[in-house]
Order: structure tokens, then sequence, then C-alpha cells
């Protein structure tokens, strides 16, 4: 990385004193460490407590996302993520510490949780976060770094505890939202919520649409949700949720590199196969948090998901049916008192899940070049079945947290889990070979956390964890050798990693974290295809060993009254530690090549993000923001990069009151020197891998909370 551009990124902030979210923004001086409460990691403990790295995304900084739609806007300031949207929609690609980088969709590994309901199917992978509303969104908690003593396969990487807004101390109230922007993108929120003793409720519903920038990438979505909180006794609390989805995106597909000249054009394989993914889904859960003694409290949840998905792709339509229920039980113990008190807490987690699944021909329409009809869902389907399976799953998780407190400066946090994750399928194609199978894999993995405060200006911290990643639905599912059946090749990854890091308070006005990790994994994966056979297909192999060594920094100053900075570094090395020959064949598929010191791919070496914000007077606020990302490999080839980019941002907004009436009306453009650049690289060896951002965009919104 060019050190001059990391310094022109903060002079030019500094200068500008510009990047602006929203009136009331939280500021250093109202942060105190030991007040701030996270319960990601099952106990609820201070961040001056915590031993891992960790962060909070509070309520000012998600009402200041331009445009609401996605995770990205609001995880733009935590470090060690990375998040890749597609088409400025809903979908997005997203890794914790360069985990789950390869995930053809979803989120790998990372543990989220919406209201305390998990969003992971029993194998840790989360399809999308189409569930969420991000106009609703209150609090985002960010844990980073395997913890698989935790909650599994599902938080290999991190967890995402996402909390929402129910009703506030009058028995009714309203928020109506609406953003557009460039692209035809609109979006339209509207909620009502309230409380009346003992009872707090909140009806949300919303619209998302747009073209997207590239052709055949436009995307609509719908959300329908309720969410109850109940407290019929001192020591009984309920919280239901119901979410209704429906999410449509056209798939654009990559390009290769001779068709960059012409960066808004679809592959030539997704418009004449009508390439998407369409997704229909009910969420439902209950939690409830019952406080036996002073001392004793008992926790369970329960929930029930179910979900339609179809994806015509350049070879195949693929019907999916998912039927997916889950329950958790969780006891706690607090014991001690003065100099030593202790946590301890134990449960399990019982998941399973059906899929429905059969795949037939796609066949290409060669008349259709250009876009027909409003997201035309119509595809040509041949008659022979390709596949005809039932998956079922299911995954077992029996864990202990045990948190000690020595005084109020010394903190140790150990964690064990034995999981257990079961994959069955029933071929009912009736071929000439059964492809039903199984594949099941189980672990024990440990976490040793430790925090020590010396003031409240300097705080340490560290851990030492294990990570365990099976074959998710996505890998087994992608077979190489068959249309169906599980792929038999493939093994879990396993993990370990330690952190150390330091942060705390200097003076009033400036909060800071520094973490720096290694982390080394058996039988990390990677993606490959098979040409010409299934050209467009990705499937999964076993790459061997891999180290992830990294430091992640966050700053947030206030160096005058009304000025708000903040910025978010992430340095990355992680590599590949041995070579594989491009010759090895495995169920008669060559596997290519992989060579030791290769950069693992879709892993930028470095990331920064600057954003500044001045509030004038009690309604006015301006501000400035930039993102650097250097560049980064695109295959196991390390000779086969993509260069990084460098973009600029700026955000105006005016908030009054009418009355009891709150009004936010904001302008924000993006890539406002219509830098052209690659959001995202497929690691993809027919070199369909780039897919190109947009240019300069605006949008503006407008607020309204009665």
């Amino acid at each position: 990385m060019n050190i001059r551009i990391l310094i022109c990124n903060v002079v030019i902030c500094l200068t500008y004193n510009l990047y602006g979210q929203n009136v009331g923004r939280d500021t250093v001086r109202t942060i105190e460490l030991d007040e701030v409460v996270i319960t990601a990691g099952r106990i609820p403990m201070t961040i001056a407590q915590s031993p891992g790295a960790a962060s909070i995304v509070g309520t000012a900084t998600l009402i200041s996302m331009p445009r609401s739609a996605a995770v990205d806007e609001a995880l733009r300031l935590v470090p060690g993520v990375r998040i890749d949207n597609q088409a400025n929609g809903s979908r997005v690609h997203m890794s914790i510490r360069g985990q789950g980088i390869l995930a053809e969709r979803g989120l790998r590994g990372i543990k989220v949780m919406i209201d305390g309901i998990p969003v992971n199917d029993p194998t840790g992978f989360a399809p999308d976060l189409y569930d969420i509303d991000w106009p609703s969104v209150t609090r985002i908690e960010v844990m980073r770094g395997p913890v698989a003593s935790l909650y599994g396969c599902s938080s290999n990487a991190g967890i995402l505890n996402i909390t929402t807004a129910v009703g506030d101390d009058k028995p009714l109230g309203a928020l109506i939202y609406g953003s557009i922007g460039s692209n035809g993108y609109s979006k339209r929120y509207a909620q009502i919520n309230g409380s009346k003793e003992k009872v707090s409720y909140r009806l949300s519903v919303s619209g998302l649409n747009g073209d997207g920038y590239r052709l055949h990438s436009a995307f609509r979505g719908n959300n329908i949700t309720e969410k109850i909180t109940w407290e019929p006794g001192k020591r009984i609390a309920l919280m239901q949720l119901f979410v209704l989805t429906r999410y449509f995106n056209q798939n654009a597909e990559g390009l290769n590199y001779s068709q960059l000249d012409d960066p808004k054009q679809a592959n030539p394989d997704a418009i004449p196969f009508n390439e998407y993914q369409n997704t229909q889904r009910i969420t439902n859960g209950i939690k409830a948090a019952i406080k036996i003694s002073d001392n004793q409290e008992l926790s369970w949840t329960v929930f029930l998901r179910m979900s339609n998905y179809k994806e015509p792709g350049s070879s195949v339509v693929q019907y999916r049916h998912l039927f997916t229920p889950g329950t958790s039980l969780q006891y706690t113990i607090n014991s001690g008192q003065k100099e030593f008190r202790n946590h301890l807490i134990f449960g399990a987690d019982i998941q399973y899940q059906r899929i429905e699944e059969y795949k037939v021909p796609n066949i290409k329409d060669t008349a259709r070049t250009e876009e027909i009809g409003e997201l035309d869902e119509t595809v040509i389907e041949g008659t022979i079945l390709l596949a005809n399976q039932t998956i079922h799953q299911n995954s077992l998780g029996i864990f202990v947290v045990d948190h000690l407190e020595v005084g109020k400066r010394f903190n140790a946090i150990l964690s064990l889990r034995y999981e257990n994750v079961r994959n069955e399928l029933t071929d009912k194609l009736n071929g000439p070979v059964d492809l039903s199978g199984d594949a099941n894999y189980h672990k024990t993995t440990a976490r040793l956390g430790l925090s020590y405060r010396l003031s409240s200006g300097v705080n340490f911290y560290g851990t030492v964890g294990q990570g365990f990643l099976p074959p998710a639905t996505e890998e087994l599912a992608s077979n190489p050798v068959s249309f169906g059946g599980f792929n038999e090749t493939l093994s879990p990854a396993v993990s370990l990693g330690g952190e150390m890091g330091i942060r705390g308070i200097i003076g009033p006005k400036l909060y800071y974290d520094l973490t720096g990790f290694l982390m080394n994994t058996d039988n990390d994966f990677y993606r490959y295809r098979i040409l010409p056979e299934r050209p467009l297909e990705t499937f999964y192999g076993n790459a061997g060993k891999t180290r992830r060594i990294g430091i992640e920094t966050l700053i947030h100053w206030q160096p005058v009254k009304n000025l708000d900075i903040q910025t978010a570094y992430t340095f990355s090395d992680f590599t590949y530690e041995e070579t594989s020959s491009d010759s090895m064949v495995t169920e008669g598929v060559m596997l290519p090549a992989i060579i030791a010191g290769n950069v693992l791919p879709n892993s930028p070496r470095h990331q920064l993000y600057v954003e500044v914000e001045y509030k004038i007077g009690h309604h006015f606020t301006m501000g400035l923001s930039t993102e650097y990302q250097s560049k980064w490999a695109i295959y196991t080839n390390k000779d086969v990069t993509q260069d990084g980019f460098n973009l600029y941002h700026a955000r105006v907004s005016y908030g009054f009151h009418i009355g009891k009436v709150k009004v936010e009306i904001s302008a924000y453009g993006k890539n406002l020197t219509d830098c052209s650049y690659i959001a995202f690289t497929e690691p993809d060896p027919d070199g369909n891998s780039y897919q190109p951002a947009a240019g300069r965009e605006f949008f503006s919104s407008v607020r309204i909370q009665f």
C-alpha cells in the first residue's frame, strides 16, 4: 500500500471536517467502558470486561445509513470486516478476518441473530440478511475471531447480534422512512409501535426496488415484521418475532477481463438464461427469560423458518423448499460477591432442517438478448429431472461458559462446546447410480479469554480459541461428479487462533481499540470450476493449511465540540501454507493448483475507512468520508490480482422538530470522483471474475418519527 495515499485520505478528511451522521449522535464523552454491555458472548458483560475484539454499532450510526438497504452501510466502521454489495441491493458477500470470502452466496460461518433468533442453518450457513429492515435496527454487536466454542460452526468467523426496535413509553408512535436515488433506487418503510403497561409492540412494512447499475441486476424486496415483548411479572420476560420476507434479484454474473470496456453489460449467459434468485421466507420465533432466583436464570428460544427458493443458473434451474425449526436452552448461575464473582452458564442448541430440492435443465433462449418485461421471472425449463433429492440436517451443540471476575480489574472467561452436525441425503431420482449418502462431522472446541483493566484509558485483553467449519449446505450440495448427491471429498476446516489487544478512553474525547491476531487453519476451503463440462458452477475443495495475520484499529476522536472523527483500519496477511499439484485428481475431477505463499483471494492487504462529521448549530450536519482498499488476489495464482480503489462520499442532513414530530432530511453522494473500480472478484478460473461497481451516485432520504 502507498502510505502517502493513506496519509492523504486522513489529511483530506481532517481538512474538510465534514462527515455528518445524525442529530443526537453518540459522542465519545458518553462512552464508559464499564457501562456498555454486550450480550453476543452468551454472558452479558461490559466492553471493559470483554476478553476479545468486539464492536458496537449504535443507533446514531444506524440512522445515518444513506440508503438503509444492506449490512455494508451499517458495518462500514467495523475493522476486520469486508462486505461486497453486488448490485447495491441487499445481496452481499461478507467475511470476518478472511473467513467467509469464498461463499457463493450468503454468509459462511458467521453467527447472525436477529433479536436472539438465529438466522444460520444447522451447518452454520446464513443464506442472506433479507429479513432485516434496517430502519428498525437500533444496535449491532460484532464479535470477531473464531468463537466456535460459543455457537459452534455458525460462529467460526465471528458473531453479528442484531437488535431491532420495539415500543417506547407511549401507547402509540410511528415512523415513516423513504429514500430514492440513482439507478432507480427506492426504499419505503413504515412502522407503528408503542407500549402499554407490560406489553410493547412494533409492526412494520417495507418495500425496496432498484434497477442496479449493470444490465440484468435489478432487485425488489418486501418485508412485514411484527415484534412483541411482554413482562407478565418481575421475573419473566417474553419476546415474540414474526418476519415475512420476499426478495428477488436478477443475477448479471461476473465479466471476464476483455468485457470490462463496457462494465455495465451482463455476462453473455445471464440474459439468455434469465439468471436470478428468488427467496420467500416466513420466520417465527419466541424467546423467554425466567429469573428463578436472584442468582439463577433460565432462558429458552424456539423458532421455525420456512423458505422457498428458486435460482435459474446458466445450466440448471434449482428449486428448494426448506423447513428449519430449532431451539436453545440456557441456564445461568451467578455466585460470589465483592472481590470474587462467578457466572456459569450451560445449555444446548438443537436445530433441524429439511431441504426438498430438484433441478431441471435451463434451456438457453437465443432470442432473448436484452431485458424484456419488468423483472421477468420466466425461463425455458427442460422436462428431464437432473436431481431430485431430500436433505435432512440436524445439529446438536452442548456448551459451558464460565466468567470469573476478580475485583474490578481482572476477568477470565472459559468456554467449551461439543458440536455434532449430521447430513443425510436421499436420492429420489431412480437413476443408474443411487446418490444417497450421509456426511457427519463433530468436534469439541474451547476458548480462553483474559482481560485486565489498568485504568479507564488502558484495558488489555487477549484470547486463544478454536474454530470448526464443516462443509455447509452449499459446499455439500455442489457435487463435482453429479448434478445431485453430496460432495463426499470434503473435510471440516479446523482453526487455532489468538489475539491480543488494548482499548480505552484517553481523556473525555478519544476512544481507541487496537487488536492483533494470528490464526492457522487446517483443511481450509477454496473454490474451483470444471472446464469445459460445467463452466459456470462453483465447487469446493480443501486447500490444506492457511495462515491469517492481521491488525485491526478503531479510533473515535472528538477534537473540538461538534466535530467527530472515526477511523477503521485493517491490515490482512492471509496466505496458503501448502502447495498442491495442478495435476491432482479427486474423484475424476482435476483440481487447480495452490502454491504455498499465495495470497487468499478477495483479501486486500489494507482497508481504511475514515469519516468526519461536523454539526452546525442544533439542526445542520455536514460530512465527508473516504474508503480505501489495496489490491487483492483473484485466484490461487498470486500473479492474478485486481487493483484496489479509493472512494469519497459526502452527506448533509437537516433535523428539526414540529411539535412532537421529529424530522430528518438528508442527501448523500457516493463515489463523488466517479471512480471506475471493481467492487468484488470471484475466484473464477475461467475468467468471469469481475463484478464492476457503480460510478457516481446520489441518494436522498426523509425520516419522520411521531
